[in-house]
């Protein structure tokens, strides 16, 4: 019988999943696989509650929520080096990653992945000694996943993020940045940054279509400064992924990658806060087995 710690938030998503934990666990017995559910109220209990793995082997290590829940569990593994599969559950009223590795939400269908025991070992990103997996990121709307009313997040979903998103316009300001990607350096006053190791953020798909988790690159998307009506009009492209016709944005793949700034600016991973610039950021190929569909 394998075994499986189970890390789920409990108001991810409006909070379906608890009414559903039951029936999860009933699909994995059913697969002769023991789930042992650890509830977590704030991301300060993650840690605490996976500690329990170094004193009790597992198989592999759950988590059901959003991408901030599946960043705080992935970040704990890595840090304290314990190599053992990753399942995501993609409970959260968004869930970057999972779209991104077209996983399932559907429970019975994780399961099923989860007891087949297939993974695959996946990049990850390393900004300032704190790891990433799918963007780190500053500027316009890096700040609109804490900035979501959470009774908003629950009644509109990712309606909530395009709203806020939409809504910081008028706001925006440009930051003077230097980024220095694997030796190219590029200066100017930026609306934003992007360092995606996947290609979705706040449910915007086709951000970098190149994208992939398994190539050893990070993909840089940068919004260059530009006027208020213009970069309206970038927001609206970035809706159906055509935010490249915009000579303003651009994109690069780099290994290595330093941001900086003059100003005290704060940064965003995986929808987290994140550490203020300067920003050291690298990936680190092949660093996290993932549970997937086989190929």
């Amino acid at each position: 019988m394998k075994t499986f710690l189970l890390i789920y938030n409990p108001v991810a998503g409006a909070g379906e999943f608890k009414h559903r934990l039951d029936e999860f666990i009933a699909a994995m017995r059913a697969r002769e696989c023991l789930v042992m559910p650890l509830r977590t109220d704030s991301k300060e209990d993650v840690p605490i509650l996976l500690s329990i793995i170094k004193i009790m082997p597992v198989d592999g290590v759950l988590a059901a929520g959003g991408d901030g829940t599946i960043h705080e569990t992935a970040n704990y593994l890595l840090t304290e080096n314990i190599d053992v599969p990753l399942g995501i559950i993609p409970y959260g009223t968004s869930n970057d990653m999972a779209a991104f590795l077209d996983l399932p939400k559907e429970l019975d269908a994780c399961a099923e992945i989860f007891a087949a025991g297939y993974n695959k070992a996946l990049d990850v990103g390393m900004v300032n000694g704190m790891y990433f997996l799918n963007v780190a990121s500053a500027g316009l709307l890096s700040s609109v996943g804490h900035s979501v009313d959470r009774t908003l997040k629950s009644t509109l979903g990712k309606l909530a993020y395009y709203l806020k998103g939409f809504e910081e316009v008028p706001r925006f300001r440009t930051i003077p940045m230097k980024i220095t990607a694997d030796g190219r350096v590029i200066e100017d006053n930026m609306v934003l940054f992007l360092v995606m190791n996947g290609g979705i953020v706040g449910s915007f798909t086709k951000l970098a279509p190149q994208a992939r988790m398994d190539d050893g690159k990070l993909d840089v998307v940068i919004v260059h400064r530009c006027s208020l009506r213009k970069m309206a009009g970038i927001m609206i492209s970035l809706l159906s992924g055509t935010h490249f016709a915009h000579k303003e944005v651009e994109h690069i793949q780099a290994a290595e990658i330093l941001i900086e700034s003059g100003l005290a600016i704060g940064s965003d991973l995986d929808g987290e806060l994140g550490p203020e610039l300067p920003l050291k950021i690298r990936v680190v190929p092949q660093r996290l087995r993932v549970y997937m569909k086989a190929d």
